[in-house]
């Protein structure tokens, strides 16, 4: 079956696929081999586990990974606070740490792993690559699309010295609103009780210091690489698409997308927006792999990309 969605901002109807799958197989990265589902086009579907063998996103499955991504959660969860959010975008705002092209902050992510990821431990560059690619296959014609996917984790350079050498809670896993209640359906959310914010009550109701239906770009998220790489492409005047810019910025915010809630403080924009948004997580999530990609092969075409919607030296 293929369901339709109408996209008239961009003028193209998008498929969301259901795919049949061949027999070719995907070796992922605990050695585990599953279906590689395709469609007659050569299109991607998702497989069934993780690089550990674990079902995808699964922060209760004992593995390797497992105790380092919980301690994770539990200190972002304690740390992440309003005040600390609107002082940490006042901060990076300024966009006076490095001037740099695109593509050498791709090069940056080799030496970036997350530690919130419980379904990869590659460098980064390999996971822009492998979500890009996935996605080039099945929307060959929507080539912003490619880019947005190259483009979405580059705010994981705040790891690196140059970019303040920030602690991992502060710049990568799940993202959640700040200034109202923490939802339940947030990973670990057990660990919010230590949170300072949990005993401001002007916090802890459903809409907080917010109006319902205001529009999620008036809501203060917590502070990582997905709203550091916003205010890059934003304020550096990239040509992307509004919907592009919103994948960008929410692309980690799982308790929308996956849970549905916080539904109630989107516009109309933001709701147009997460169409584009459901069809990129598939390929985020379920991208990551041993099928490794051919570097050089593939860097004229994202060069072009880039060199289309964003200007030669960006400021970080």
């Amino acid at each position: 079956m293929t369901i339709l969605i109408e996209q008239p901002e961009f003028g193209l109807q998008v498929e969301e696929k259901q795919i049949p799958h061949d027999t070719n197989e995907l070796i992922l990265d605990g050695g585990f081999v599953v279906p590689k589902q395709l469609s007659c086009d050569g299109g991607f579907e998702v497989p069934e586990i993780n690089s550990f063998g674990q079902s995808f996103r699964d922060y209760n499955a004992e593995s390797e990974r497992q105790k380092t991504v919980e301690e994770f959660y539990r200190v972002q969860h304690i740390n992440q606070t309003y005040d600390y959010v609107k002082k940490m975008r006042e901060k990076y705002g300024k966009l006076d740490k490095v001037e740099m092209s695109i593509w050498e902050c791709c090069e940056l992510l080799n030496d970036v792993v997350d530690d919130s990821d419980p379904d990869l431990d590659e460098p980064q560059i390999e996971h822009l690559l492998q979500t890009a690619e996935a996605i080039r296959k099945d929307y060959p014609n929507d080539d912003w699309l490619h880019l947005t996917a190259l483009v979405h984790d580059l705010g994981k350079v705040l790891l690196l010295p140059s970019f303040g050498e920030l602690p991992q809670w502060a710049v990568v896993g799940d993202t959640f609103p700040l200034g109202c209640a923490f939802d339940e359906s947030i990973v670990h959310h057990k660990y919010f009780k230590e949170n300072p914010d949990t005993k401001n009550p002007q916090y802890n109701t459903k809409n907080g210091v917010y109006k319902e239906g205001c529009g999620l770009d008036n809501v203060v998220m917590s502070w990582g690489h997905d709203d550091y790489m916003y205010l890059v492409a934003k304020e550096n005047g990239t040509t992307l698409p509004s919907a592009a810019l919103f994948v960008i910025r929410y692309h980690s915010f799982y308790a929308l997308h996956r849970a549905g809630v916080y539904t109630h403080l989107m516009n109309e924009e933001d709701r147009e927006n997460m169409k584009w948004l459901k069809i990129f997580n598939k390929y985020d999530l379920y991208s990551k792999s041993k099928v490794r990609i051919d570097v050089e092969k593939v860097k004229p075409y994202y060069i072009s990309l880039i060199e289309k919607y964003f200007p030669a030296k960006l400021r970080w």
